[in-house]
């Protein structure tokens, strides 16, 4: 750290792991130090998770209810057996089939974010009404959101959310 600070560079130490300064560029960078270990520089910070790629099959059936019942749009069609669709932010991947036996792997749920949570109850009837499985009702959870469960085609759960937390940040897509 004495070093760091010789060298002008305006730094501080977050614990005894890490210790946060800037680059040339203003940007901040953290140092990390385990013990037998050398310290090494974070890259810069991601954009959030924003991609999701699931097997399905029926693969024309789960397209359809994306597109036509969650509003998403086609972005890639690289064949037959795969799409890739968005809301303008994220990308989601259908491929064609089921998934490869892949222990481990296990799916619970994905989200589609509302910005208000009065969109919630709208929501859940537009589906059911449009012949969607419903696995849980409309309900507000103990941190402020809202959401309900309903299955795709393949069966993939889906939680429509209004999530107080990223709702700020959100605008409607339309």
């Amino acid at each position: 750290m004495a070093l760091i600070r010789a060298a002008d560079v305006h730094a501080f130490l977050v614990g005894e792991a890490f210790m946060r300064a800037p680059d040339p560029g203003a940007r901040l960078r953290e140092l990390f130090y385990a013990e037998g270990r050398t310290m090494s520089l974070r890259p810069p910070a991601h954009a959030g998770l924003r991609h999701v790629a699931l097997f399905v099959e029926p693969f024309e059936a789960c397209e359809r209810f994306y597109v036509d019942l969650l509003g998403m749009h086609v972005e890639w069609r690289p064949d037959a057996d795969n799409v890739y669709l968005t809301s303008g932010h994220d990308n989601l991947a259908l491929h064609r089939g089921p998934p490869p036996a892949a222990q481990g792997q296990r799916l619970d749920h994905i989200g589609l974010l509302l910005v208000r949570i009065e969109d919630v109850d709208p929501w859940h009837e537009f589906l059911r009404d449009n012949g969607v499985p419903i696995v849980a009702a409309p309900r507000t959870h103990r941190d402020g959101a809202r959401s309900f469960y309903c299955l795709d085609p393949a069966g993939n759960r889906v939680q429509i959310i209004f999530h107080p937390p990223l709702a700020g940040a959100l605008r409607p897509l339309r």
